[in-house]
């Protein structure tokens, strides 16, 4: 990988970006020239964004902190290049103490005859704003007058470019502090802020672009390696993988077996979903276990799959597994199994029988629901192999209602590590936890995937991929992330070409091998 490749991974807590600034200080960087090469690429891809010609009014928002310095520096250069620039800072008026390098930037400024303001009652008009309020590390909320004056901004001026995170913003939960600048692009510097990458954040950094400026590889692992990192699953890291390898030689037993268990009278669909997306995933061999009534219907969808009927309960659910399967299991015939999708609670039995084999284990849905009736931790404990539960809140909430949702990253990895399953915790930016290892964050998603049926597609094809990483012995760790990589990147496509409204489930698998191509 080049190094924007490897940059781009990396994601950092507001302490750890402090640290990781120190060193570089410490090794013999001036604090200024730092801020004028950071508050240079900063100009330079404002300038890309907005140029002079269509947006010449600009405002800017300055704090007391480096951040502010920042602003300041970027306020002095687009003044040079000829914008009509405007200052806006309320600290001024309140008397807060000012970083010394950023006072003598807006000295400067003043100096140069560039309006500045404390009050936001006569602030110009602007054709876009700098947000240069606050940087990383805020964690006190923001209160009047301040918060008064953000909400004008976010109510008067458009667009929002903000510098490293939106003003208002928790640097690692996401979490809005009181009230938050609405910016339509975030610059991050240096390194992905964690908060940035939060579902609760998304409605308030707008598009967020990462601005390198350069920080030695070895100041980085020096804060981030001595414990597990969390990291952004990249469309560099996919492709390192996908397609999956298969060698000239090889046949459909070579290539992974799953057995799928899904599905019941009144949902059909979700065992169909399992299927077509399983067999997108290109696994060799597909089982499908299902009620008995339901399996001419998976028969006609699934022709390549090997259906198996099953003995119902009174409402159409599974009751037990055939004889066959309880066989191919305990000999090992199969390479993973995924079970859950389309379940209902009746088939509680099936679950209890599955949490006890020697199998790669994929829970989902119902099944999730049926173990939270129990002791959800002590029962993923007792597995005797890999686990992987796949979540969305509701589920998450109901296996562990001890742990606090405010920081999904966080919950995620608290889960993984008390249960000892891998944790896929679905969201507008799905986590993967690992116990005691790196977490996974899928960087991008749509909307298009808020949709009955997407989280079947999605089990399908992760069970899939497992039972093909096994007979591969890949690990299984890394095709979790792969998988919700896969599967969010298939609705982003599918989404582009057939707006957010023509994502169907089925459309969605129809976009796995569409989307696949693209690599």
């Amino acid at each position: 990988m080049n190094r924007q490749e490897i940059i781009s991974q990396y994601l950092v807590t507001a302490e750890q970006m402090r640290d990781i600034e120190g060193r570089i200080f410490a090794s013999g960087m001036p604090v200024a020239a730092l801020m004028e090469k950071v508050a240079g690429l900063i100009t330079r891809r404002i300038r890309e964004l907005f140029p002079k010609d269509k947006y010449p009014r600009v405002g800017i928002l300055v704090g007391p902190g480096h951040n502010g310095g920042d602003a300041l520096v970027v306020a002095r250069e687009l003044y040079f290049y000829g914008y009509q620039v405007w200052i806006y800072s309320p600290f001024s008026k309140l008397n807060s103490k000012f970083k010394e390098l950023t006072s003598q930037h807006l000295q400067y400024v003043k100096s140069l005859g560039i309006p500045c303001y404390e009050s936001d009652e006569s602030l110009p008009v602007a054709d876009f704003v700098i947000d240069g309020l606050f940087g990383f590390g805020l964690e006190r909320v923001i209160n009047e007058p301040i918060a008064i004056a953000v909400s004008h901004i976010n109510n008067n001026y458009n667009p929002i470019v903000s510098i490293d995170i939106p003003s208002g913003l928790h640097t690692d939960t996401g979490e809005v502090l009181g009230i938050c600048i609405s910016a339509t692009v975030t610059l991050c510097l240096g390194l992905w802020k964690l908060g940035l990458l939060q579902d609760q954040a998304l409605e308030y950094i707008g598009k967020a672009e990462l601005i390198d400026f350069d920080i030695p590889l070895q100041d980085i692992e020096a804060i981030l390696s001595p414990s597990p990192q969390i990291r952004r699953f990249t469309d560099k890291a996919a492709k390192l993988t996908l397609p999956l390898p298969r060698p000239i030689l090889t046949h459909k037993y070579k290539e992974g077996h799953l057995l799928l268990i899904s599905g019941s009278q009144r949902y059909a669909g979700a065992a169909i979903l399992n299927g077509l997306a399983a067999s997108a995933s290109g696994v060799g061999m597909l089982s499908i276990a299902v009620p008995q009534s339901i399996k001419p219907i998976l028969v006609a969808q699934l022709p390549e799959a090997l259906i198996i009927g099953c003995p119902e309960t009174e409402n159409g659910a599974i009751a037990r597994l055939p004889d066959d399967i309880q066989h191919a299991i305990e000999i090992n015939k199969y390479d993973a199994v995924a079970c859950g999708s389309g379940f209902t609670l009746d088939a509680s039995a099936i679950v209890e029988q599955l949490l006890s084999i020697r199998h790669p284990l994929l829970l989902d849905a119902d099944a999730l629901n049926i173990i939270a009736k129990t002791s959800a931790i002590l029962t993923l404990k007792k597995r005797p192999s890999t686990t992987i539960i796949t979540p969305h809140f509701g589920e998450f909430t109901r296996l562990f209602p001890d742990i606090y949702q405010s920081d999904r990253v966080k919950a995620a990895q608290e889960a993984a590590n008390s249960s000892g399953a891998v944790v896929l915790f679905k969201g507008a930016r799905t986590v993967i936890a690992t116990p005691y290892s790196t977490t996974f964050i899928i960087p991008e998603s749509t909307p298009a995937l808020a949709r009955g049926g997407s989280g079947d597609v999605l089990t399908g094809l992760l069970g899939g991929l497992m039972a093909i990483a096994v007979k591969k012995q890949l690990a299984l760790e890394s095709i979790v992330s792969l998988a919700a990589w896969w599967h969010a990147q298939a609705g982003i496509m599918a989404a582009e070409e057939n707006t957010q409204l023509g994502v169907s489930a089925v459309t969605l698998v129809e976009y796995l091998i569409k989307s696949i191509r693209c690599l």
